[in-house]
C-alpha cells in the first residue's frame, strides 16, 4: 500500500492533475514536488483529508475510553446528556481546559488538549458526527494540509477565549456568558471549520457553501445558548478562529508543502499537549 513508485505518472496531491512522479512543480497548480518523493499515489490511498478525519475520531474515542477508565468507577449515568461522562478529575488529568487548569494550575497547554477529550456518550457522538461531515468538505476545499491547521487554530482560539471570559467574566448574570471553568470537546474546531467555509463562501463568491455554513453556526450557536453546559465562548472563539485562518491561508492559492509541515507540527503538538497533560497531572498528584 505505501510502496514507493520510482517512474511514470502520479496524480498532484493538491490539485488532482497528472504528474510525471519526479517533476519539480506540478504544471497546472504549481506545487512543488507534486509526487511527494514518488509517495504520492500512496498518500491519495489515505483519501482527500490524508486520513486526518479517521485519526480524529479514532484518537477522541481512545482518549474517551481512557477518561472513564481513569474515572475508577465515578462515571455519570443520571441523565441523558450524562450518560456515561468521565469524572472531573479524569478529564483535568487528560487535560480539559478552561480557566480553572489555565489560571490555577497553569497548564496553558491544555488549550490544545482539550479538543480530544469529551464529557459523555452523547456529546462524542455528535461532535464526531459534525467532524466526519464538514472535515471532507474543507479538505476539498483548502487541502488536507490546511485543514489540520484550520481545525488546530479553531480549537486553541475557541479554548482560548472561553478560558479568558471563564477568569474574567464570573460576574454576568447568565451562565451561558460567564465562559468556562473547565472545558472540552471538539466543538471549538468544528465551529473552526464553519468559520473555514464560511469564508470559502466569500473568498469565491459561492453563495450556496456561505449560506450553508452560516446557517448551520448560527442554528448551532443558539442552540448553545438554550441548552445548559454548551460552552457558548470556545464555539465563538472556534469559529472566528477558523475564519482568520482561513484568511491567511487563502484557499484560492495551491496548497503548499510547508502547509503539510505545519499540519505536522499541529498534529504533534497536539498529541503532546495530551502527553504532558498527564505527566504533570500524576505529578501533582
Amino acid at each position: 500500500m505505501f510502496g514507493r513508485q520510482t517512474t511514470g505518472s502520479v496524480v498532484c496531491v493538491s490539485c488532482g492533475y497528472l504528474v510525471g512522479v519526479n517533476d519539480d512543480r506540478c504544471y497546472n497548480c504549481g506545487r512543488r514536488n507534486p509526487g511527494l518523493w514518488g509517495y504520492a499515489t500512496a498518500v491519495r490511498r489515505l483519501g482527500s483529508d490524508l486520513g486526518f478525519v479517521p485519526f480524529v475520531m479514532g484518537l477522541c474515542v481512545v482518549m474517551y475510553a481512557l477518561t472513564l477508565v481513569g474515572s475508577h468507577g465515578d462515571i455519570g449515568g443520571g441523565s441523558l446528556f450524562g450518560l456515561l461522562s468521565p469524572s472531573t478529575t479524569s478529564l483535568l488529568l487528560f487535560g480539559a481546559s478552561g480557566a480553572v487548569p489555565v489560571f490555577l494550575l497553569d497548564r496553558w497547554w491544555t488549550v490544545l488538549s482539550a479538543g480530544w477529550l469529551h464529557g459523555g456518550l452523547l456529546h462524542i457522538f455528535f461532535n464526531l458526527y459534525w467532524v466526519r461531515q464538514l472535515a471532507p468538505a474543507v479538505s476539498d476545499l483548502y487541502g488536507p494540509g490546511r485543514l489540520v491547521i484550520i481545525y488546530t487554530v479553531g480549537g486553541v482560539v475557541g479554548f482560548g477565549l472561553t478560558t479568558l471570559a471563564g477568569a474574567y467574566l464570573q460576574f454576568m448574570p447568565l451562565a451561558a456568558l460567564r465562559g468556562a471553568t473547565i472545558t472540552i470537546g471538539a466543538s471549538a474546531s468544528i465551529f473552526g471549520l464553519l468559520g473555514a467555509l464560511v469564508y470559502y463562501g466569500r473568498r469565491t463568491g459561492s453563495t450556496g457553501t456561505y449560506r450553508m455554513a452560516l446557517q448551520y453556526a448560527a442554528i448551532m450557536f443558539v442552540f448553545g445558548l438554550i441548552m445548559p453546559g454548551v460552552d457558548n465562548y470556545a464555539h465563538l472563539g472556534g469559529f472566528v478562529g477558523g475564519y482568520a485562518a482561513s484568511q491567511f491561508l487563502d484557499p484560492l492559492t495551491p496548497e503548499r508543502i510547508n502547509h503539510m509541515v505545519w499540519a505536522l507540527v499541529c498534529i504533534v503538538l497536539s498529541v503532546l499537549s495530551i502527553v504532558v497533560s498527564v505527566v504533570h497531572g500524576l505529578m501533582l498528584g
